[in-house]
C-alpha cells in the first residue's frame, strides 16, 4: 500500500518542478515575440510602407537566425546532461564551446542576411518598400552575434535550472526596446530621426543587453556558488563543437523545415486574394501565439528530462516527459474550445470587413483542429531532445509538411479549388502525422533513456 502512495508523490513533485520551470519559459518565449510586435506597433505612425519594410525585414531576418539558434540546442541537451550528473565543470565546458559555436557561426550568417537585403528590388517588391526594407534588414543583421550569444547563455541558464533571470531579461529588453524606437525613430532626447532604421538599431541595442546581461549573470550565479565561471574557461575543442552541431544541427533542421512549411504557406495565401491573405495572416497570429505556451513547456521537457538523464533515472526522465505532454494537451485544449466557441470576437480584434469576418472564422476552427496535435509535436520534439535524439523530430517535419502536407495543401486549394481552406487542411493533417510519430517516438524511446543518454 505504500507504494502507489510513493510513486503520487512522485509524480506531484515533478508537477510541481515542471510548471516552475516551464511558466517563465513561456514567458519567455512570448517575450521573445513580442520584440517583433513592438517594432510593428511603433513604426506605425509611419504608414503602411514602414510596416511593411519592418514585416519584411523580420521575415527575411528570422529563418536563418533561427537555424543558428537551433544550432545551439544541443546545449539543452548537453548541459542539462552534466547538470544531472552534478558535473559542473562540464557545464561550464558546455557553455563556452556554445559561445565558440555562436562567433563561428554569427559572421556567414550577418553576410548572408547583408546579402539578401539587395535582392529585394528584384523580386517585384515595391520600391517603397523594399528600400527601407534593406536598410532595416542590414543594420538588424548586426544583431545576429548577440542575439546568439544570449541563445546560447540562455540554454546553458536553463540547463542548470535558473529560468526566472531569463524571463526578467527579456521583460527588461523589451521596455529597452520600447524606449530606443520611440527615441531612435522620432528622434528623442536629442536624437536624429532615423525612421525605419530607427527600429533595427533599437533591436540591436536590446540584443546586446541581453547577451550582457545573462552571461554577466551566469558568472556572478556560478561564482556565488563556489564554481567560477570564468576560472577554467575551455579553449575550443572542435570533437566537443562536433558533438555539439550533431544534436543542434539536426534540431536547427527541424526549426527551418516547420517555419519554412508555414512561410511557403503564407506566400501561397498571396496567390489567392487579398481576403484569403489576410484571414490566413490573422489565424495564424492567433494560432502562433498559442504556440508559445507548448513551445516553453518544450524546453522546460528538455531540461527536465535531460536531468533526470545525467542522473541516471529513467523512471524520472519517463515521468518529466508524461507530465510535459498532459501539460501541453491541456493548454491547447483550451485554446481550441476558445477558437470554437469565440471565432469572430478573435478575428474582430484585427478587423471587422465583412469578407474576412465571412472566411476568418471557419480558418479558425480548422486552427482548433490542429491545436492539440501542435501541442503534441512541440512538447515531444523536446522531450526528445532531452534524451538526445534530434534527427527524428527533423526527418518526421520533412515528410510530414513537404512530403504530404504541403503537396495536399496546394492540390486542395489550387486543383480543387478549396482556396485557403484546402492549404490549412493540408497543414494540419502534416501535423496529426507529425504528432502522431514523435509520441510513438517518445513512447519507445522513454522506455530505454539510459542508453541514449
Amino acid at each position: 500500500m505504500a507504494r502507489p502512495a510513493t510513486t503520487t508523490a512522485e509524480w506531484r513533485g515533478e508537477l510541481r518542478a515542471m510548471v516552475a520551470l516551464a511558466v517563465p519559459v513561456v514567458l519567455s518565449e512570448l517575450g521573445w515575440m513580442a520584440q517583433g510586435v513592438v517594432d510593428t506597433i511603433m513604426v506605425g505612425k509611419l504608414g503602411p510602407a514602414a510596416i511593411g519594410a519592418v514585416a519584411l525585414g523580420n521575415a527575411v531576418y528570422y529563418t536563418p537566425s533561427l537555424f543558428g539558434i537551433g544550432l545551439l540546442l544541443g546545449l539543452d541537451t548537453l548541459v542539462s546532461h552534466a547538470y544531472g550528473r552534478r558535473d559542473h565543470e562540464a557545464c561550464h565546458h558546455w557553455l563556452a564551446q556554445g559561445v565558440y559555436l555562436a562567433c563561428i557561426v554569427s559572421p556567414p550568417l550577418t553576410v548572408l542576411l547583408i546579402a539578401a537585403s539587395y535582392a529585394f528590388r528584384h523580386v517585384g517588391i515595391t520600391a517603397e518598400v523594399a528600400g527601407p526594407a534593406a536598410g532595416y534588414l542590414r543594420i538588424l543583421s548586426l544583431s545576429t552575434l548577440p542575439l546568439l550569444l544570449y541563445g546560447g547563455a540562455r540554454r546553458y541558464l536553463q540547463g542548470v535550472g535558473q529560468v526566472r533571470v531569463v524571463t526578467v531579461t527579456f521583460v527588461v529588453a523589451n521596455l529597452l526596446n520600447w524606449a530606443g524606437n520611440w527615441i531612435f525613430i522620432y528622434g528623442k532626447l536629442g536624437m536624429p530621426a532615423l525612421g525605419v532604421n530607427g527600429s533595427a538599431w533599437s533591436t540591436v541595442v536590446a540584443r546586446i543587453s541581453m547577451a550582457v546581461a545573462l552571461i554577466g549573470f551566469a558568472w556572478r550565479y556560478e561564482r556565488s556558488r563556489g564554481h567560477p565561471l570564468f576560472r577554467h574557461w575551455a579553449r575550443p575543442s572542435l570533437l566537443k563543437i562536433r558533438q555539439l552541431v550533431k544534436i543542434g544541427a539536426p534540431a536547427a533542421g527541424q526549426i527551418v523545415l516547420e517555419v519554412g512549411a508555414w512561410n511557403l504557406g503564407t506566400f501561397s495565401a498571396g496567390w489567392l486574394t487579398p481576403v484569403a491573405l489576410a484571414t490566413h495572416q490573422i489565424s495564424l497570429n492567433y494560432a502562433a501565439l498559442t504556440y508559445m505556451v507548448p513551445l516553453g513547456i518544450s524546453a522546460a521537457a528538455a531540461v527536465s528530462v535531460g536531468h533526470a538523464i545525467g542522473a541516471g533515472d529513467p523512471a524520472r526522465a519517463r515521468r518529466a516527459g508524461w507530465l510535459a505532454e498532459g501539460l501541453g494537451v491541456a493548454f491547447m485544449l483550451g485554446a481550441a474550445i476558445v477558437f470554437i466557441v469565440a471565432p469572430r470576437p478573435l478575428i474582430s480584434l484585427y478587423t471587422t470587413d465583412p469578407q474576412v469576418m465571412a472566411v476568418g472564422p471557419k480558418l479558425l476552427w480548422i486552427a482548433a483542429a490542429f491545436q492539440i496535435f501542435d501541442g503534441i509535436q512541440t512538447v515531444s520534439t523536446g522531450a526528445l531532445r532531452g534524451l538526445g535524439e534530434t534527427r527524428a523530430p527533423m526527418i518526421v517535419n520533412f515528410v510530414g509538411y513537404w512530403v504530404i502536407g504541403l503537396p495536399l495543401g496546394f492540390v486542395l486549394c489550387f486543383v480543387l479549388h478549396w482556396g485557403i481552406y484546402g492549404l490549412w487542411t493540408g497543414l494540419t493533417l502534416a501535423l496529426v502525422i507529425i504528432s502522431c510519430a514523435l509520441l510513438r517516438r517518445w513512447h519507445k524511446d522513454s522506455a530505454r533513456p539510459l542508453v541514449l543518454g
